[in-house]
């Protein structure tokens, strides 16, 4: 019974290299990064933003439309351990769940006609506006067939998402891009798209 941390690189290199772990794997300030864009970004603040996150062991994990993103990488660690050692995170003046471990697979929680696409670098080049636009129109031209979208982001420094059950797969840039940026840049866009200031 040591103390349980996240396994991150800079502090535990010579740890995941001893365990033959992946040192990519290690990156979860990769993940603090994308939630502090999408946390912090308007289109959540409107109420228009639910987030998932899978793990790389498939844990995967609700994300309250309410919750703060600790600032520092440091207490995100320590919020994210505790996370995965109680399987929910409270606020002290609310019974809702800030964060929750939930049962796999993520296709059971979305709602019916969700719209799927996987966000990659070298698929196939969008202008991400007018992909959420058509995503929008598409929407309120036939809302029956489903009203939310998902766009899946890998939060990791290498490697490809499996996420074989999406719908589509693009690129937001003609550059490689952190996955943080891409939170950004999907968001925004659906910003613009519905008029969210």
């Amino acid at each position: 019974g040591g103390k349980q941390e996240l396994a991150n690189v800079d502090e535990h290199k010579s740890y995941m290299k001893k365990h033959k772990m992946d040192l990519n794997d290690g990156r979860p300030d990769i993940l603090h990064q994308c939630l502090l864009a999408l946390m912090d970004s308007p289109l959540n603040k409107a109420g228009r933003l639910q987030v998932y996150i899978r793990t790389k062991k498939n844990v995967l994990i609700e994300v309250h439309p309410q919750t703060r993103i600790p600032r520092t990488f440091k207490r995100f660690c320590g919020l994210m351990t505790e996370l995965l050692q109680k399987m929910k995170i409270r606020a002290t003046n609310s019974p809702d769940p800030l964060l929750k471990v939930i049962r796999n697979p993520i296709t059971s929680h979305l709602p019916v006609g969700c719209k799927r696409t996987l966000c990659e670098s070298g698929r196939d080049l969008v202008d991400v506006r007018q992909h959420a636009a058509r995503r929008v129109r598409a929407i309120c031209d036939a809302p029956e067939a489903g009203t939310s979208v998902l766009y899946v982001v890998g939060a990791m420094s290498h490697g490809d998402v499996e996420a074989e059950w999406a719908d589509d797969a693009v690129s937001v840039s003609e550059y490689p891009l952190s996955a943080a940026t891409v939170c950004f840049r999907v968001a925004n866009a659906y910003e613009e798209v519905l008029g969210i200031i």
